[in-house]
């Protein structure tokens, strides 16, 4: 019995696997893990009629898999890491971890009128339906997404990147904005973490996307500002928002945004706007034949690999955490 105490304790093996819409990012993560680790082999048989079939293409019994897919649109995205999750729980591996860098739905997270979804708490159901045992995700649209899961939820914030990206370009008189009441809170950790002030930004809506009013709390004149969001969609907000920033003094005014949604005639939004600089993380994939002269894509790749082997080895992942 004592000699079986005292073996050293021999880690479970590590398999990462991805789907099609983050490869580059699944492999990125693969190389970055220390030690560097072969992407998982994993092939999708498609249907004349666009239905498909994931399928591991070796042995994940007993191990810890890790599988890396943003649910960004279309679904598919959404329903291909389902069914891989089913796939690996039916191979009998030990834990299914998914690690979404970007969490869909997440902007429907409760009921804001009547007779609607709450999209994010069905995506949750049904990732713990297909078999996941833990979920890995990085800045939520809202923190309380976490608890509509029955597994544990490593939320990490881009904060960890976007902060040594500020202090590198070494801006005077800077001054950290959120783009809107929502934000509030994001912005104000930003500020206090970096010692600078703080500006808010409130806006009314006619609908979806549409903006109708915007005005601004607080002193940017002669400021260089920084806006502060979880998603840029159509960039409405924030090109606006920018606008009228300058009109008000400011020098400069630049955007920091963990996923580049990017929809609609975003990217013309952004580069007719008079934003410096839009900065985001490779959560989504810019996409090709764009304007992206102005935008700025930091990887996320080292912070998830880092996460992933922290998890595997039960250990803390709070340094990670920036602010």
């Amino acid at each position: 019995m004592s000699t079986l105490i005292n073996q050293p304790f021999i880690p479970y093996r590590v398999k990462i696997f991805t789907g099609r819409a983050t490869r580059y990012l699944g492999e990125q993560i693969a190389s970055s893990y220390t030690g560097g680790v072969e992407l998982g082999k994993a092939s999708i048989l498609s249907f004349s009629d666009g239905e498909f079939q994931p399928s591991f293409e070796e042995s994940v019994r007993g191990c810890d898999v890790f599988i890396v897919q943003s649910t960004f649109p279309p679904t598919d995205n959404l329903f291909e890491l389902l069914l891989m999750i089913d796939s690996a729980r039916r191979a009998s591996a030990r834990q299914i971890v998914a690690v979404i860098p970007y969490f869909g739905f997440a902007r429907q997270d409760r009921k804001d009128k009547p007779r609607v979804s709450i999209g994010a708490k069905m995506v949750a159901n049904l990732l713990t339906a297909a078999g996941v045992t833990r979920v890995m995700t990085m800045d939520l649209h809202a923190d309380q997404i976490q608890g509509f899961f029955d597994v544990p939820v490593d939320h990490l914030y881009g904060s960890a990147i976007f902060i040594p990206y500020l202090k590198d370009l070494n801006l005077d008189n800077l001054v950290i904005a959120a783009p809107d009441m929502g934000g509030s809170r994001r912005a104000n950790a930003y500020s206090k973490f970096l010692g600078v002030g703080m500006a808010i930004c409130y806006k009314q809506r006619k609908a979806a996307n549409v903006i109708e009013s915007m005005t601004f709390i607080g002193d940017v004149e002669g400021k260089n500002v920084v806006l502060i969001d979880d998603l840029i969609d159509t960039g409405g907000t924030l090109c606006k928002a920018a606008d009228m920033l300058m009109e008000k003094g400011a020098l400069s005014v630049r955007a920091i945004c963990s996923h580049a949604v990017l929809s609609g005639s975003a990217y013309e939004n952004i580069a007719k706007s008079q934003l410096t600089e839009l900065v985001v993380t490779d959560t989504i994939p810019l996409k090709e034949g764009k304007d992206t002269t102005k935008i700025k894509v930091l990887s996320v790749a080292g912070l998830f690999a880092d996460v992933i082997e922290r998890v595997h080895n039960y250990e803390s992942i709070s340094s990670t955490f920036v602010v």
